[in-house]
């Protein structure tokens, strides 16, 4: 009980840190740094959300992230959108996540008939499809991608009020991680990962496999598309380019950087990502090199803790815990424990 209260202690302290954050560092850090790893990392908790739940690891996550964020450019005024609707950015957010979920249970409807190697390739080939739709139905992408994507007026700009959109981000991602947190407790959520440990057993039941993880990639496209939502929000535009298979890479990296069977390791491994794509550049030695130093970090990190930085946080927690029990264990052996005061 002890350790659960500090973590929640932990994790509300991060999170009052981070709030305060935009009144240290410039607007450049908030936006470029501290706004991007929060969308990231929001986008990579989607499939962690996946991977520590379900043991599924999908690379159609970053496909949804691009179709809520297509699907915003397309429903608002913007350059190289459709140009047939001039929605009011709420509505359009809110049916662009609607589209994202019913795209995510059609892929959930496929792809949760596979396990392991199978349902890696179903999604990748799903991401692709999105890429290439994208990339080749100019009506929707325009020639370069739209651009000048109109952002909710109470945000301001997010490049000369970059704080607002950095703490609706930072809301936003909070939510989320309690909402996974509460529904890994849910009799839903225990159903889903009784399939991931068991499957034939849970089938046996009577549970409908099926539908549980159809529903379950559902929440997880809700995740995905979210982020889609709010990097148009910070970025004003969108490419095919966004989504390509580079940047889908990239988000697997970020996932297994902080943890893939951890959420917090969402924003951990997308804050180490961003510093480190951002710092990298300026490096002479590095130079166009960045995607090879990101994969020599990538894979020192792999070899020193396979579970990434929340890997190692769960080891050193877990030997001081064991030294506590261990200390505790020889002062009561020796007769040495520290004296009490009547009345406590």
């Amino acid at each position: 009980m002890i350790s659960a209260r500090l973590h929640w202690l932990i994790g509300i302290g991060i999170v009052i840190v981070a709030a305060v954050l935009p009144f240290v560092f410039s607007n450049f850090t908030t936006s470029q740094i501290l706004t991007r790893a929060l969308i990231l990392g929001l986008a990579a908790a989607s499939l962690i959300f996946l991977a520590s739940l379900g043991g599924w690891v999908s690379l159609a996550q970053l496909g949804l992230y691009g179709v809520a964020g297509f699907t915003v450019g397309n429903l608002v005024q913007a350059d190289g959108g459709a140009k047939v609707f001039a929605m009011d950015i709420w509505l359009a957010s809110l049916l662009a996540l609607v589209v994202t979920v019913l795209v995510g249970l059609l892929i959930g409807v496929i792809a949760s008939r596979s396990e392991g190697i199978y349902f890696l390739m179903i999604t990748l080939a799903f991401g692709v499809i999105i890429k290439l739709l994208f990339e080749k139905a100019t009506d929707l992408s325009g020639f370069g991608g739209i651009n000048q994507i109109i952002q909710p007026a109470v945000l301001g700009s997010a490049q000369l009020d970059p704080e607002r959109i950095y703490w609706v981000c930072l809301a936003i991602c909070v939510l989320v991680y309690l909402g996974i947190r509460y529904f890994a407790h849910t009799p839903f959520g225990l159903a889903f990962q009784g399939i991931r440990d068991n499957t034939p057993r849970m089938r046996a039941l009577g549970y409908n496999v099926t539908l549980i993880r159809t529903v379950a990639f559902g929440i997880a496209a809700f995740i995905a598309g979210l982020a889609g939502v709010l990097n148009v929000w910070w970025n004003t535009q969108i490419s095919p380019g966004t989504i390509d298979i580079g940047p889908v890479i990239f988000l697997l990296m970020i996932a297994i950087i902080g943890g893939l069977y951890r959420i917090e390791g969402a924003w951990v491994g997308a804050l180490i990502y961003v510093i480190l794509d951002n710092r990298l550049r300026s490096v002479d030695l590095v130079g166009e090199r960045v995607a090879t130093a990101l994969g020599i970090v990538f894979l020192l990190i792999v070899l020193l803790s396979p579970g990434g930085v929340m890997g190692i946080y769960k080891s050193l927690a877990s030997r001081w815990r064991r030294s506590r029990s261990e200390s505790g264990a020889a002062r009561d052996g020796d007769g040495t424990a520290a004296p009490t005061v009547a009345g406590d």
